[in-house]
């Protein structure tokens, strides 16, 4: 009896911290060791398209240690600088991986229908992304971002059946969104067009006319609007949804 009643008590004593939003808190090492596996499953993802990954890595390391051991050794302190050497060459090495993960992962997707939604949702900060609001049989969509540049129409396809996609959807959003901005884009390598790769920065480029409120009364005025109109990916999966997952973990970093 004394057992259970000692169980009970570990069990009253021993309740999981919730967090903000309700859900159980992950300790810090739980975090840190998902975050490697996923750092990890993007390495290989990577190197399997891109085999010259660890040799241009290790050089990255190398000749950054290297200068700045240099560095140390001019000033009479090479032991001194030794750990500094280290730590920024794994820094540039990090940095290599990261932007040939993320070239990688472009050139998988591109042409795929949904990359441009991919590569939306993988942005930072606060856009509220509605992938394929608008849509066709021949999968030419139209994807809805809310932001702080106000509302934000991507478009990938033909770019003749994809102008009048946006033209539509601008016209049906306009009755809801009133005076606030709304800008389009169509992703693509010709004239007037924004390459995949640039989707990211271009969208975060545009100028801040919304506050943080505006954009969450804005919101709550979309979702009269409904969701997806078309059953359009939500973006393309190149090698699997892990990859998918990992490779957007490095694309945020």
């Amino acid at each position: 009896m004394g057992a259970g009643a000692t169980a009970a008590k570990t069990g009253r004593t021993r309740k999981a911290k919730v967090g903000k939003d309700g859900q159980p808190k992950v300790s810090r090492l739980t975090k840190m060791k998902n975050q490697a596996g996923m750092i990890g499953q993007a390495y290989k993802m990577t190197y399997r398209n891109d085999p010259k990954l660890p040799w241009v890595m290790l050089i990255a390391f190398v000749v950054v240690a290297a200068v700045v051991e240099l560095i140390g050794i001019l000033l009479s302190s090479p032991f001194l600088f030794l750990p500094i050497a280290i730590l920024l060459g794994l820094l540039a090495a990090l940095i290599v991986f990261g932007r040939r993960a993320q070239s990688t992962a472009y050139r998988q997707v591109e042409g795929q229908p949904g990359a441009a939604s991919w590569v939306l949702e993988g942005m930072r900060g606060d856009w509220r992304v509605t992938s394929g609001a608008a849509g066709n049989r021949e999968l030419d969509a139209v994807h809805r971002v809310l932001g702080r540049p106000g509302i934000v129409l991507v478009g990938e396809g033909n770019p003749q059946r994809v102008r009048s996609l946006v033209a539509q959807e601008k016209r049906r959003i306009a009755k809801v969104v009133g005076d606030t901005p709304i800008y389009d884009v169509t992703v693509g390598d010709g004239e007037g067009q924004v390459p995949l790769k640039k989707l990211s920065a271009h969208v975060m480029k545009l100028p801040r006319n919304l506050s943080g409120a505006e954009v969450n009364s804005l919101g709550k005025r979309m979702a009269a609007l409904g969701g997806a109109r078309m059953p359009v990916p939500g973006g393309p999966l190149p090698g699997g949804k892990q990859m998918s997952v990992s490779q957007r973990q490095v694309r945020r970093r």
